[in-house]
């Protein structure tokens, strides 16, 4: 059966382009033929993520702080200045910020976080709309979590940050109707990265948690893959999902269903 999911010749903005998840999507996208900009903050790390990117994708790498306006623009201009569209935006960039409860947690801390996570994915969706906007068609996918689905002790700015990134998806999609853009977001679960282990280990400072005792509240028993988060934006950036907007797609092996 041929590959339904194709993205040949579009045009793919990444932020977090060189996180586990961002590195899995470009990769995914690259494979069905999407041309690449990755963009993150650490040049060095952006460029060890773009270097196993085929040389069909073209990759551009970018480095830009999400929570600067000027940064965001220029990654926009900078894409269109290249390729002439964007035809897909991987909205990605995130942090999980300090690991303390409430009544502990440093408000800068906070801050720091809500500007990246929050900040930074309205920044991204108020640049790249009006060009989606103006040649009337694209995709974009927003990073949430399923931390923005549920609470979690001791990881409060980052579920509140997440539970902001599923409103502002569902708004950005009702401001497109009536248009051929599309605005979804991807809740990921528990997925093996350094994300997860610092949150582990920030709850646990004092003892190494066994993964046994992590996955046994996942139905499917074992902790996901960026690539199976990877999966669902190819999906979400493809025609194959031209009737979905506004909606908040939850990789994470039946957690929240539990």
């Amino acid at each position: 059966m041929p590959d339904r999911i194709r993205l040949d010749g579009r045009v793919a903005v990444v932020t977090g382009a060189a996180g586990v998840i961002g590195t899995a999507a470009m990769q995914l996208l690259a494979e069905r033929g999407a041309k690449i900009v990755a963009v993150d903050r650490s040049k060095e790390e952006l460029q060890v993520a773009t270097r196993a990117l085929p040389a069909s994708a073209q990759p551009l790498a970018v480095t830009a702080d999400v929570t600067r306006e000027h940064e965001v623009a220029g990654y926009v201009r900078a894409t269109v200045d290249r390729f002439g569209t964007i035809d897909v935006f991987y909205n990605n960039a995130g942090v999980e910020g300090d690991i303390a409860p409430i009544t502990r947690y440093p408000l800068e801390a906070f801050r720091k976080v809500i500007d990246t996570n929050v900040i930074g994915v309205f920044l991204g969706l108020k640049h790249v709309l009006p060009v989606m906007l103006k040649q009337n068609r694209g995709s974009i996918i927003n990073t949430a979590s399923i931390a923005g689905l549920i609470g979690s002790p001791d990881i409060a700015a980052y579920s509140a940050s997440k539970h902001a990134v599923i409103g502002l998806t569902k708004s950005a999609a009702l401001e497109c109707t009536s248009t051929a853009v599309r605005v979804n977001c991807v809740c990921p679960g528990l997925i093996d990265s350094r994300m997860l282990s610092a949150i582990i280990e920030g709850r646990n400072p004092s003892a190494a948690v066994p993964e046994g005792k992590i996955v046994e509240r996942i139905p499917a028993r074992r902790l996901g893959q960026a690539s199976e988060v990877a999966s669902i934006v190819a999906f979400l950036a493809s025609d194959e999902a031209s009737y979905v907007s506004g909606s908040a797609y939850t990789v994470d092996g039946g957690r929240v269903a539990s």
